[in-house]
Formats: C-alpha cells, structure tokens, sequence
C-alpha cells in the first residue's frame, strides 16, 4: 500500500493506494486563508500539519490493516509559498503563499540585480514565486529576516514535521526563483541576490527518490512499520501529471483547482519568460516541463457561490451540461492578479455587459466562460512556446463538471478529456512517487494513464461563436487596466 498527501490551499487531502494502482479510500481536511491587507494571502504552517496529520488519521481509523501495510509516501502540495523557520525549525511568521502580490517591486528589483535570473531559473520574477517575497520580508520585516535559518515550501515543512528531516524535490524547488532549473541544483548567484546562501536552503531530491523516513512516533500512531520511506514528492502540478500517467514529451492536461494551469512535459529545459510560461523540473529525473498559470480558476466560480449564498452546484444546474453560445456577460477572472500571460499582481476581475435583464444563469456562465478564455490565453502562449496541443485531459474541482468541460473543449477548440480520479490527481501522484521510491520500479509501469470517463469535443458552430467572444474578451484587460 502506498499513500500520498497533497497540501493544498483550501485544504488538505490523503489518498491511500494499493499494489494494483486502485484509490482505496481518500479522506480530506479544509485549510483556511487569511488576507490581513490587500493583495496578501498567508496561512499557518502548523495548520497543513494538523490537517495531513488529521487526514492520515481518519484513514488509519476506517482502514487499519490497509495503512498498516504503507511501504512509501509521497507529498504534495502548494507550490511557492515563503515558509521561514528559524534556528529550531519553528515558523517565524505566516507562510506567505503563491498568490500573494505584495512583492511586485522586489520583482523589479530582484531582476534588476541579476540580469541571468532568466536564464538561470527559466521564468520572469513575479509576486507568487518565493524569492521576491524573501526581498519583501528583508525590507518590511527585517527583523524576522534576520532570524531566517531555512526556507521550505509548504510540502517540505509537513515533510520535516512527520520526519525530521529538510528535503526538497526539484519540481517545487524550480518555482522558488533559487534554483537552476537547467542543472537542477540551487543557484548560489539567485540566493545572493535576495541575501541568501546554500546553507538556507534545504537539501534537494529527485521526486521519485527517497528523502526520508517516517518519524517513529508518527509509524506507531497509524500502526505502520518503522522503515516507511518519505518520497522527494512534488509540488501541485507536477504531482497531478504523476497521477496522469503525464510522464512523456508532450503529455498535457488543463487542471481547474483553485487556480488554473495548461502543463505539457518536455524532455529539455526550455524556458519562454516572454510569454510569462513557467519552465520547471518535472518530479521525475530527466524530465521537465511548461505551464501557463492563471491564478483564479475554480475559485473564481467559488468566489461567485460565496457572494450568491449558493452552493456551487445550485449555480450551475438551471443550465444544464452544455450551452448553445456565449454569455452576452463577459467576465474576467483576476481575482488575485494573474500570471500568464499579462504577469500582473495588480490586475483585477471584472464583469462587463450587465444590463437590467441579466439573469444569474448568464453570470454564472460568463465566471466559466471568463476561465475558459484564461485558459485559451495560457493555450496560446504554451503553443507560442513549444508548438500547440491537440488534446488535454482535465483535472481538478472543476473537472467534475460537463457543463465547464463543454464550454472549455468549444473554446480550445481541441477534444477535452474527463478522466478517473481527476479531483485527487496530486495526492495520486504523491502516492506513486511514494511508490516508486519505496520500490524502485520503472516509472512508465507505475505512472499509467487513467480511464477516460467522457470525452468532449469541439462544437463547430458553437466554437466559431467562442472565437468572437474570445477576440471581444481578449480587448478588456487593456482597456480596463488603463481605467484602473
């Protein structure tokens, strides 16, 4: 048995595996988020501890014997945010999380100070990545900064909490701005220029490597032997396309979680700041891989639940699992800024072509639509990058619905895939690299591709309406941002 945790930002889920590949239960703790000014979004650390360690067990309550024959794990998690402990290990502050945009000007100045940050680290200086909210801290906070002993991401800090040990696997790592993610090794020169050394840094893994062992006390509390090894693991993303059986060039698919990203694996390290696409290790040796990220994507629709007083579901069911044409309500979805392709903290969301008839049917299918076309801007930029794609899987909180899927296979214009466990894809993946580092099988036999559930293809006469729509769209961030 394999299990794997994924930390995520509205909560944390465990997924425990069996030597056949099957989920044999899953069990899930919600995460709270505190924005203490605007553009800042923080969370406890110890609060990611509590939930996995609550997850794992729940698991060990209704499944005993299962957990008990745990042979490996594999975490997951949030990518990018700033947790920074001091000499004892213990947080200083509020993890600072990846879409925070307090640290837009120490992006300008940390790409100010190192020229080769490009070629180094494969991607612009933006607010969610890890470096530029150190530049942050140093100058509001110096105080705390001065106690600075290690920096982990949100993953590595549950890792040290249930093993002792400080490990990082290269895919979270490449999101940190430290690293070369062409080498796959810290970059000295990127840590001097935010006042850095190696010796703050923890110590680097391949995600399907092991990186430690279950703390005792922890193998004693869920009845698992002493040698339960702790894979490398990976951050989010990475870890979801482990769970799709995404291992080769070109595998892609299109997660709508919390935010929203277009990933495709490459065999080289190809970086595109131009474009504001993300060049990062994979989980696995010898791998990498491009994504286009936007900030807001399933929560823009659970934004909308939440002012509406509606559950979700309630929302989308008056329009059923597919749409004749476009909303004639626009929305953009920057919630919390957006990365590619604009690279804006500041950007904000916004609904355009609200008249006195508008129902809440249109609203509701303008916030899918307005992620939608996020998505064909991330598809666009990706296709600019390294040629375009002619299917994705679809993954995440938002896969569940055919409504969404529908409308993004009319707006890509390519075939979208629902495929099975595509809401625990991560904490899948962490489950295999725990797997694969307990195990050492050859990857390709572990990271199989899931059933296809539905298939959605595109809608001719539909997708012409959307390319409109999309080119409509397309003309409002410009527009507004010189408003705002």
């Amino acid at each position: 048995m394999y299990l794997g945790i994924d930390i995520g930002t509205s909560g944390v889920k465990a997924v425990l595996v069996s030597e056949a590949g099957a989920v044999v239960a899953t069990a899930a703790r919600e995460l709270a988020l505190s924005h203490p000014a605007l553009l800042w979004s923080e969370q406890d650390p110890d609060a990611w501890v509590d939930a996995a360690v609550g997850a794992v067990d729940d698991l060990a309550a209704r499944h005993p014997r299962e957990v008990a024959r745990v042979r490996g794990i594999g975490l997951s998690g949030q990518m990018h945010g700033a947790t920074l402990l001091d000499e004892d290990g213990a947080p200083l502050r509020p993890a600072i999380l990846w879409n925070d945009g307090r640290s837009h000007a120490e992006c300008v100045a940390l790409e100010r100070r190192c020229p080769s940050l490009h070629t180094i680290a494969g991607n612009l200086a933006m607010p969610g990545f890890t470096a530029p909210k150190l530049l942050w801290v140093a100058r509001h906070e110096p105080k705390i900064f001065a106690r600075v002993a290690k920096v982990l991401l949100p993953k590595a800090y549950v890792r040290y909490r249930l093993t002792g040990e400080m490990v990082e696997d290269m895919s979270d790592a490449a999101g940190t701005l430290w690293l070369d993610v062409g080498l796959r090794r810290w970059s000295p020169l990127l840590l001097h220029a935010t006042g850095l050394d190696l010796h703050h840094m923890p110590r680097l893994v391949e995600g399907s490597d092991v990186s430690a062992t279950l703390a005792p006390d922890y193998a004693q509390r869920w009845g698992m032997t002493r040698d339960v090894v702790v894979a490398g693991g990976a951050g989010d993303n990475a870890a979801s396309a482990i769970g799709l059986g995404a291992i080769a060039p070109g595998d892609a698919f299109l997660s709508l979680g919390t935010s929203g990203v277009v990933f495709r694996v490459t065999d080289r390290f190809a970086p595109a700041p131009a474009s504001a696409v993300h060049a990062f290790c994979h989980a696995l040796p010898g791998r990498w891989h491009e994504m286009g990220v936007m900030l807001s994507a399933a929560a823009s629709l659970a934004w909308l639940a939440g002012v509406m007083e509606t559950p979700a579901p309630a929302l989308l069911a008056p329009l059923g699992e597919r749409v004749d044409g476009p909303s004639p309500v626009k929305f953009l979805p920057y919630l919390d800024g957006e990365r590619t392709p604009h690279n804006d903290a500041a950007a904000s969301g916004a609904f355009v072509g609200l008249r006195g008839a508008t129902g809440r049917s249109q609203i509701v299918q303008a916030v899918l639509e307005g992620v939608a076309f996020a998505a064909r801007d991330n598809l666009a930029a990706l296709s600019a990058a390294g040629g375009p794609l002619a299917e994705v899987d679809l993954v995440g909180g938002g896969s569940r619905s055919p409504l969404w899927a529908q409308i993004c296979a009319d707006v890509l214009g390519i075939p979208v895939h629902r495929v099975e466990e595509g809401e625990v894809g991560a904490a899948l993946g962490a489950a295999r690299l725990g797997r694969l580092a307990a195990t050492g099988e050859d990857a390709a036999a572990v990271c199989t591709r899931p059933r296809r559930l539905a298939s959605f293809t595109p809608r001719a006469s539909t997708s012409a309406a959307y390319d409109e729509a999309y080119r409509r769209w397309r003309e409002l961030y410009p527009a507004l941002k010189e408003c705002a």
